[in-house]
Formats: C-alpha cells, sequence, structure tokens
C-alpha cells in the first residue's frame, strides 16, 4: 500500500470538483482531485468520433449569472457562443432567439388547441411573471464571482438595487414550488396541452424551474470545440496553480477517524479536509465509522438511510449519428440547439401509469407489447436535438454533420431489459423507432445518408459517471429532496455530519444543474478557507 499525503482531497472531477480545486489552488492551498475516469467534466465532456465531435453531458451550457462571471474571476479566456434553442411542434418550429418569441409559441399554441384559448391564455400570465423573476435572479453577475472590495461600481449601480429585487423574487419562486403538472391542471382540462408543455421537464419539476426555462432558451451558450472545453479550461487553470489531479481513481473507503481515504487499487490519502463531488449514496456506502463518537456515527447512520431511501432523477437516451449532409441543410430547420415534440397528442400517461404498469409487471410483459409502448413513445415524446457543427463548423469533417437526438427515458426500465438479456437489441429498436419518426417528419430521406450510429442508455450514465439511477440532475423530484433546495440557505448544502468532510455538486443542492454545481464547489471551498484563516 502506497501512502500519498494532501492537505485538500477532492473526490469528483465534474464542475463541482474542479471549481472547488481552482478556488482552493489559486488560494495557495495543497489540493488532490481524484476521479474515477480518464479525464475531468463528469456529466459535462465531449467526445469526437470518426472526425466528428459529440457532446456527451449538456447539449449547450445555462449562464445564470454564474459561469461567465466565474470563468472572468478564475481568468480563463474561452471563446462562447451564444446558443439560443429552438422550440418545435408538428410541422411549426420556432427560433427562440428573443423573449418577443415566446407571443410566437403561445400562437402556435393557440392553433394546435384552439378548444383551449383561455386555459392558454392563463398559463401565460404565469409564465411572463416567471420570467421577469428569472430575470432578476439571473440578470447580475453573481457577485461571489466579482471583486467587491475593489468594483464599487458594481456595488453601488448593479448589486444594492438588485438585492431588495432578489429577495422578494424568493419569496414567490416559494410559492411556485409545486410540481408543473399538477400546477398546470389547475389552470387546464386539456391534458394533451398540459403534456406538450410539462413533458419538455423531469417528472415533477417544480412550477417556477420548469416554467422558468424559457427564460433559460435565451441564457445558453456553447464553447468553441464543444461543451467539454468548459471543465478542461479548469483543469488546465488547477495544473498552472500547482494542484494535482489523478485519473482512474476510484475510492473504496472512508477512515474518517484516521482521517483517510483508500482507492480500489489501495492506495491511501491523508486529508486535513475531504470535499466529495461524487454520487452522495457511494459516499455513505463506503464510510468506515470505525473509532468515531457514537453520537457521530449514529448522525451518519440516519443520513445513510435518509439518502439510500431516494433516488436520482430522470435519466436520458441519447442517440449519435454522423450524416452524409451538410450542415446548412438542418440550418434551414432549426438552431443548433432544438426541442421539438412530433406530435401534438402528448404522452398522457405513456411516461407515468403505462410505464408503471409495465415496471410493476415486468416479468409478465412480452417483448411485443414493451415495443408497442416503445412505438408509442418515440412517437409522442419530445426530443432535445444538437447539433454541434451549427455553433461551431469545425466540430463535423466538411461537408458532413454530426446529430446527437435524446429523450427523457427510465433508468429502471433498460435496468430490467438488461436483466432480461436484450439490452443490445433493445437499444437498436430505439434507434430505429427514433429515425423512423424525426425521418418521416423532420429529415426526410437521413436514415439512407447516415454514416455511423450509436447510443448511450442511464445505465451508461450510472456505470461511466457513477450517478444513482442515471439521474443527470441528482435527486428526483418525486418524492421531498433530501438535501437543502432553498436558495437561502444554500450556503448550508455542503455541510455533512462527517468531520472534515464536506459535499458539492448536484446531490448537494436541489434542483441542480451545472451553475448550481459551480456554487456549491465554491461554497465549500470558502469554508475550508475561512476556517483556515
Amino acid at each position: 500500500m502506497n501512502s500519498q499525503n494532501s492537505r485538500v482531497v477532492i473526490v469528483g472531477a465534474g464542475m463541482a470538483g474542479l471549481t472547488a480545486a481552482a478556488y482552493l489552488s489559486k488560494a495557495g492551498m495543497d489540493v488532490l482531485l481524484l476521479e474515477k475516469n480518464n479525464e475531468c467534466g463528469g456529466l459535462l465532456t465531449s467526445f469526437e468520433r470518426d472526425g466528428f465531435l459529440f457532446d456527451a453531458g449538456a447539449r449547450s451550457i445555462e449562464n445564470s449569472g454564474i459561469v461567465r462571471p466565474m470563468l472572468r474571476d478564475l481568468g480563463i479566456e474561452l471563446d462562447l457562443i451564444d446558443s439560443p434553442v429552438s422550440i418545435g411542434i408538428e410541422n411549426e418550429i420556432i427560433n427562440f432567439d428573443s423573449l418577443d418569441r415566446l407571443e410566437d409559441y403561445r400562437k402556435l399554441l393557440e392553433k394546435l388547441y384552439p378548444e383551449s384559448l383561455k386555459d392558454i391564455s392563463k398559463i401565460f400570465v404565469y409564465i411572463k411573471k416567471i420570467l421577469k423573476d428569472m430575470g432578476v435572479l439571473y440578470g447580475i453577475d453573481n457577485p461571489y464571482f466579482r471583486d467587491l472590495k475593489h468594483d464599487k461600481q458594481f456595488i453601488f449601480k448593479e448589486l444594492l438595487p438588485w438585492v431588495g429585487k432578489f429577495f422578494f423574487t424568493l419569496r414567490r419562486i416559494s410559492r411556485l414550488n409545486e410540481p408543473v403538472e399538477s400546477f398546470l391542471h389547475k389552470l387546464s382540462s386539456n391534458r394533451s396541452l398540459i403534456d406538450i408543455i410539462d413533458q419538455h421537464f423531469f417528472k415533477k419539476t417544480p412550477t417556477f424551474f420548469a416554467l422558468g426555462y424559457y427564460y433559460v432558451y435565451l441564457d445558453y451558450f456553447y464553447p468553441k470545440g464543444g461543451t467539454g472545453e468548459l471543465p478542461n479550461s479548469i483543469r488546465k487553470k488547477i495544473l498552472e496553480w500547482g494542484g494535482k489531479i489523478k485519473f482512474d481513481t476510484q475510492i473504496s473507503k472512508i477512515i474518517p477517524s484516521e482521517q483517510k481515504i483508500l482507492d480500489v487499487l489501495g492506495n491511501s490519502y491523508e486529508y486535513d479536509n475531504l470535499i466529495w463531488c461524487a454520487d452522495l449514496k457511494t459516499l455513505y456506502q463506503i464510510i468506515n465509522p470505525q473509532n468515531l463518537d457514537a453520537s457521530i456515527s449514529e448522525n451518519i447512520a440516519a443520513h445513510n438511510e435518509k439518502y439510500l431511501s431516494h433516488r436520482g432523477g430522470d435519466s436520458i437516451f441519447s442517440f449519435m449519428i454522423g450524416v452524409d449532409e451538410i450542415p446548412a441543410k438542418f440550418a434551414s430547420i432549426s438552431n443548433g440547439h432544438f426541442f421539438y415534440t412530433p406530435s401534438k397528442q402528448g404522452l398522457n400517461e405513456l411516461f407515468r401509469s403505462k410505464l408503471q404498469s409495465i415496471l410493476t409487471n415486468f416479468e409478465n410483459v412480452s417483448k411485443e407489447e414493451l415495443l408497442q409502448w416503445l412505438d408509442e413513445y418515440c412517437q409522442l415524446n419530445t426530443y432535445e436535438i444538437s447539433i454541434p457543427a451549427l455553433r461551431d463548423a469545425s466540430l463535423a469533417p466538411e461537408g458532413k454533420t454530426g446529430i446527437i437526438f435524446s429523450f427523457l427515458f427510465e433508468y429502471d426500465l433498460i435496468k430490467k431489459v438488461h436483466e432480461a438479456g436484450w439490452y443490445d437489441e433493445f437499444k437498436i429498436e430505439v434507434e430505429n423507432r427514433i429515425l423512423d419518426t424525426l425521418g418521416e417528419q423532420l429529415y426526410p430521406g437521413i436514415k439512407d445518408k447516415i454514416l455511423f450510429q450509436f447510443s448511450s442508455t442511464p445505465l451508461d450514465i450510472s456505470r461511466i459517471v457513477g450517478s444513482s439511477e442515471g439521474g443527470i440532475t441528482g435527486w428526483s423530484f418525486e418524492t421531498p429532496v433530501p438535501v437543502v433546495n432553498d436558495l437561502k440557505k444554500m450556503v448550508n448544502s455542503v455541510n455533512t455530519p462527517i468531520p472534515n468532510v464536506l459535499k458539492a455538486g448536484q446531490w448537494a443542492y436541489s434542483p441542480s444543474g451545472i451553475p448550481i454545481a459551480i456554487l456549491t464547489g465554491w461554497h465549500a471551498a470558502q469554508s475550508i478557507l475561512k476556517k483556515k484563516k
């Protein structure tokens, strides 16, 4: 067994771990960042295949008043491209390049659902109110990443006028914490109308954050070179400031009484402070509470029980293709980030009661029955379509285009299919149905121009990233989340009952995403720096 000493050890080189490592190494701390894979980024990575670049995680990056100022604060220069989305239903597509397009979207819904004009009007009253609050929430650079000691102009002209609005906005957010499905049901009885809006989002997403996405659609950017350029740029800064990063290192045990962690190869790493930025269930499953006070051990056991009783949120199925077709062909249809629903009918109960029935009685469900469900699911779902070369032409060979098709998919279903022994066959069935659905309506003839195709499932996300149930934004909203979910209390989200151990990332605070991962990583770093002082 080798022994390696480091003052601050950080586990998980996703955006939370990278942020914490960057700020601690910048401050001169002795930092070691450990990552189970051979690259950083976690759920935010890019990879190349046959000259095509594909983004494995987020298709664009939401700024939220956080990411851009964080990069400036760290002295990172990155070529960032604005990445507005398109929204399409059946044969109608709107390029959502300004808030004025919201009115076009309302008119589209009125055209599709003329029997529900009053309902649509009520829904859009709330959407517009939420957009005003989103403008406050993300309207200025997050002050954590500004030099408040020297930037007096920012303080007096932007920050102080904003603070009062911010706290009023937080109060309104708390009143819109109801799941978006039930909220919309109060405004309309038209199930298809409700579904066409809420199936963009994870099951039971809080209303404010779901309907606030019409603001987020204008807040996306895309790094030149792919989304993976963002974590890679932070990695370089960590190394520049003397921080250390070790890849292919999976942690198997934590011994808090000795302030030591072990990896699967038997290497040990001693720490003064540990920041856990990986899956939270894993943290509590590998703790060895020996020689800790009884009260601490009991508290750790209670947290373990709490986290194990909850699950990760929705996951996704992603289908990647290389196409022998020029990008301009696709640019004539949509922007490079595109949410498309082939039918105004909506999923109705396909992603709820029908899916639950399949999962409950899976042993008695025939392949034919499951594939029939899959037919409908692929025909009625909402797709997130990403075309990297429409943001950066260098991300595909000249005259060719790479496309990523994604939609929400249930981890438990793909797990049962895997256990039943037809996982690879099932993936091909999903791929074919995606091509049949989108090739018929959106991209005629695309099947004949495919150069290669492959896909990833929630099982791949769970295996590669180590994310419980393949969750891509932390905890499921279907039950009360087991972590802090109040912005005013975010500073406490990084605390754990384990001595000298903090947590950060998508499992530390809910709802989560890239900006929240960055904030929790920053809070964890500040907690250690304050203790040092």
